[in-house]
């Protein structure tokens, strides 16, 4: 299938206002989403390790943090914003038994899912939104009311709707 360029006016952020989005992870992407989509109206928690050092930084951005289950089980979207090479372990043992039919998994590039380091179940949408620049910039440039392009892709077999969240979140 050929690329296709799309822009915010194919967006719709109303897609996003009545759905729980969690983060996993506050790092230089989690950090950035949750931060922007926060700005944008939607409503975001944060999942962390017990004992994680962002759990601070996160509630001084005025977060709802809490554990990585918890928050699974919470959310609707849910962004695995983790280290790559704890992806896999944190998957299995936290995300993976609070998973239920009709959520979408987040990921930030493909390669969990391309490797099938992480293999979700029936039911479980998946998505990827990309930014083409560290969280760093995909924040200052959300403040200055700009963007960074972005590559979306929706797993074969995720609902319908799934492309429709994937702008939404990119935008």
């Amino acid at each position: 299938m050929p690329a296709k360029i799309y822009s915010d006016k194919h967006a719709d952020l109303n897609v996003l206002k009545d759905k729980t989005l969690a983060v996993l992870g506050f790092g230089s992407q989690g950090h950035a989403h949750a931060l922007n989509l926060k700005d944008s109206g939607c409503k975001v928690i944060i999942g962390l390790y017990k004992g994680s050092k962002s759990i601070r930084v996160a509630k001084r951005h005025g977060f709802e943090v809490m554990e990585v289950a918890e928050a699974v089980q919470q959310a609707d979207v849910i962004m695995i914003g983790v280290p790559d090479m704890k992806q896999a372990e944190v998957y299995e043992k936290e995300i993976k038994p609070n998973l239920s039919k009709g959520k979408t998994l987040l990921f930030t590039h493909g390669f969990a899912i391309h490797f099938e380091l992480i293999k979700p179940p029936r039911g479980v949408s998946v998505i990827m939104v990309a930014p083409k620049g560290p969280g760093h910039i995909v924040r200052s440039q959300y403040k200055e009311g700009k963007g960074v392009p972005a590559l979306i892709a929706v797993l074969k077999g995720s609902s319908k709707a799934s492309k429709n969240i994937a702008l939404a979140w990119a935008s």
